[in-house]
Order: structure tokens, then C-alpha cells, then sequence
């Protein structure tokens, strides 16, 4: 469930400055992204409990299986800085046009591993700025955790 849809651009009073921050490293990873076969450019940043922030970007292969998401490559960027499971406080993702992306099932279940059940999730379209807010709780109900 969408908690928020509304638009936004930097400096926007609708979000907190850390939010604000975490969508603009959001918008400025996307630039990055490697996607020569769907032209569908997404960039991620995740906040860890320490406050540091980690960004990602979608990495296609022509073997398509084997692209991995920008969440998950932001995700990852945090764990080898050292994220721990719970210690991710919110994530924040952009898209090119559209609809506000919401994370894939693979990418979920990343989630579900390492963020906290009150994280706030985050998706800017960049183009126009219309966002959506979340909490991981929503996008992971009946979550599969060990």
C-alpha cells in the first residue's frame, strides 16, 4: 500500500533533508546505470543505521538472467562496508518515467534480510517527480526471515 504519492523535487519541503539526500544519491547513481538492451536506467541508495549511504545501479548482461537490480547492487555495496541484517533504515529508488518503481520480489526478499520492518522505501520518477512512500513492512508482508 502506498502510503504517499506526490510530487517532489530537490529541496521540496515534503521530505526530511535525509530523505531529500537519499533520493538525490538515488537520482545521481541512475546516471550510472548499465542497461544497453532495455534502456530502463534505475538507481538505488540505501541509508544504514550508522546514517552512511550506499548507492547502486540495475547491471544488465546479455545472458539476462544474470542482470542484478539496483537495489540489490546497493545493498550489497553496504554489506561490504559492513551492513548487518536490521541495520538498513530506508532505501530510496528512481526511475526514468512512470509510474514510482516498486522493487522486484528478488529484491524484496534482499530487503527482508537486511532492513529493518519500519524502513522507509523511497521511489522518485525523475522525470516529474512524482513519488511514492513506503514502509519495508508493506512491500514484505508475511515476511520469510531465519
Amino acid at each position: 500500500m502506498v502510503n504517499e504519492t506526490h510530487s517532489w523535487e530537490p529541496g521540496a519541503p515534503e521530505l526530511d533533508a535525509a530523505g531529500r539526500e537519499l533520493l538525490a544519491a538515488a537520482i545521481g547513481a541512475r546516471e550510472h546505470a548499465y542497461c544497453p538492451y532495455s534502456k530502463f536506467a534505475v538507481g538505488a541508495a540505501v541509508r544504514t543505521a550508522d546514517g552512511a549511504i550506499h548507492t547502486g545501479v540495475n547491471v544488465e548482461n546479455a545472458s539476462y538472467g544474470l542482470t542484478v537490480c539496483a537495489e540489490r547492487n546497493a545493498i550489497s555495496a553496504a554489506v561490504a562496508a559492513g551492513l548487518r541484517p536490521g541495520e538498513l533504515k530506508a532505501i530510496a529508488l528512481a526511475g526514468g518515467s512512470g509510474a514510482p518503481l516498486s522493487p522486484c520480489g528478488a529484491c524484496r526478499q534482499v530487503l527482508a534480510e537486511f532492513a529493518a520492518l519500519d524502513a522507509v522505501v523511497l521511489s522518485v520518477v525523475s522525470a516529474t517527480g512524482r513519488l511514492a512512500v513506503w514502509q519495508a513492512a508493506d512491500l514484505l508482508p508475511q515476511v520469510f526471515r531465519l
